[in-house]
């Protein structure tokens, strides 16, 4: 352990709060397949709920760097127990609380750790008793968390429970069942970009509408769900919802979105750990925004639509109405998403385009000026949104490392030094944004970025996060 003494003195006051718990030294194996040796205590909390008092068992593991990182905390259900997944728990009995997320030393202790995951269980129960057959069903999980908790590797209970469900490796899961939504899971199904598509329905009351025809049409590998649960393990999660409610300013609707990813995004950041978050949501900027802060993920995880669909749109009037070919190939709509819009160049290396001279540029504006106002007629209509959202999802699950213009974090770029998201040309992978491409410097479009992000700054410095 890297800090021996500060690990032993919390431990100790652990041990004389909490005498029960039993400490011990195993092999922890990482999701990656690494392995370390770790310490870790099993024992119960005690928890009252609805007027009962509860031991619930639990186990937490230290790991090598505390207390600077976090301990990795399970459920220890005895036979006769059943998981019940929700906000903090999933299917394997994995913990997860904010207490964990914002972990900081010295703030955070194990003690503290431990009173707010009474707190949390006292709210929601995390267990429950279960029948005599529900308990023999219960053996072949048990056996699973068993070896997650005694710091085996998951890999070995692939094709068991808690595996890749399915045997489905790309996965993704569309959050929203409104025409966006639809638009998005049909244009996905129709690209082949996932082995399996979740459509999560957040609307009250039973399916309806398009959601039921997808029921009754039966799409292979879409699956209809209103449990965040089953968005588990998503490579890509694509946000759709805006709030319907009766908010009277901008500010209000805003907010009103804010509230709505309060509730979405832990629960999805909770059940898919290492995917990439794809918002389509409105403000796209500001949701992209709020998405990165909620879910704690790195900014290249978290990505917005951003200026995409105008981009693919920019550069095919100009390539194939215009025919100005070479004019398209390094064309981009940046910045916000709306009116603030602006085309960009990325910087080419080619000898014709750095040698450019001032007539050319001024014909280069005349053909681009041409090209918005084809593309000014043109609408952002849901199936056109989900045609472009299936091509960014396409080039994040397969690793396309293509070029799309996307809302990224800004910040650091083009003298832009607050946390807002604007849409640049970026390459997308596996792991999201991999690497950001360079603009032109062209005083009209470094003054348009920084316009927009001090307008977006200014709406957020309102919002009640």
């Amino acid at each position: 352990y890297k800090f021996r003494d500060l690990t032993i003195e919390e431990l100790k006051n652990v041990n004389k709060t909490y005498p029960n718990f039993v400490f011990s030294m195993n092999t922890y194996t990482f999701k990656d397949g690494s392995q370390k040796d770790l310490l870790n205590f099993s024992g119960t909390i005690p928890v009252k709920y609805a007027g009962n008092s509860y031991n619930i068992p639990v186990c937490l593991w230290i790991m090598d760097s505390h207390p600077f990182a976090p301990p990795i905390c399970f459920l220890k259900p005895t036979a006769n127990m059943g998981i019940s997944v929700g906000k903090h728990v999933d299917a394997r009995g994995r913990i997860y609380l904010p207490y964990l997320q914002s972990w900081s030393h010295p703030q955070s202790t194990v003690i503290g750790l431990i009173k707010e995951m009474i707190a949390k269980f006292e709210e929601e129960l995390p267990l429950y008793s279960l029948s005599s057959s529900d308990a023999a069903r219960q053996s072949e999980l048990l056996s699973y968390i068993a070896k997650i908790t005694e710091g085996e590797t998951n890999r070995k209970a692939k094709g068991k429970i808690g595996g890749d469900k399915d045997g489905c490796f790309n996965k993704i899961t569309v959050i929203g069942a409104g025409d966006l939504g639809m638009a998005c899971v049909l244009a996905i199904t129709a690209k082949g970009a996932a082995d399996k598509v979740v459509l999560l329905d957040l609307s009250e009351g039973a399916a309806k509408g398009g959601t039921m025809d997808l029921e009754i049409f039966s799409l292979p590998n879409v699956e209809i769900s209103k449990d965040f649960s089953a968005s588990a393990n998503s490579k890509v999660v694509v946000l759709t919802v805006n709030s319907l409610g009766n908010a009277q300013t901008y500010l209000d609707v805003i907010q009103s979105n804010v509230e709505l990813f309060r509730g979405i995004i832990p629960a999805i950041s909770h059940y898919s750990q290492n995917g990439v978050l794809l918002v389509a949501s409105h403000p796209v900027e500001i949701m992209t925004y709020v998405s990165w802060k909620l879910s704690a993920f790195p900014k290249s995880r978290v990505v917005g639509v951003g200026g995409n669909l105008d981009t693919e749109r920019f550069q095919y009037i100009l390539t194939h109405l215009l025919k100005a070919e070479v004019l398209g190939k390094d064309a981009w709509i940046v910045g916000e998403q709306g009116e603030e819009k602006v085309p960009s160049w990325t910087i080419c290396n080619s000898a014709a385009r750095q040698i450019e001279t001032v007539a050319a540029r001024n014909s280069r504006e005349k053909v681009a000026n041409r090209a918005l106002e084809v593309l000014k007629g043109k609408g952002q209509r849901s199936w056109s949104v989900g045609l472009s959202v299936a091509d960014m999802a396409d080039s994040i699950l397969k690793d396309k490392r293509k070029v799309h213009s996307v809302s990224t974090l800004a910040k650091g770029c083009y003298n832009i030094n607050s946390e807002v998201f604007l849409s640049l040309p970026c390459i997308l992978g596996t792991h999201g944004v991999i690497e950001m491409m360079k603009l032109e410097e062209d005083p009209i479009v470094l003054e348009k970025l920084q316009s927009s992000a001090a307008s977006i700054h200014d709406l957020q410095q309102q919002l009640k996060l």
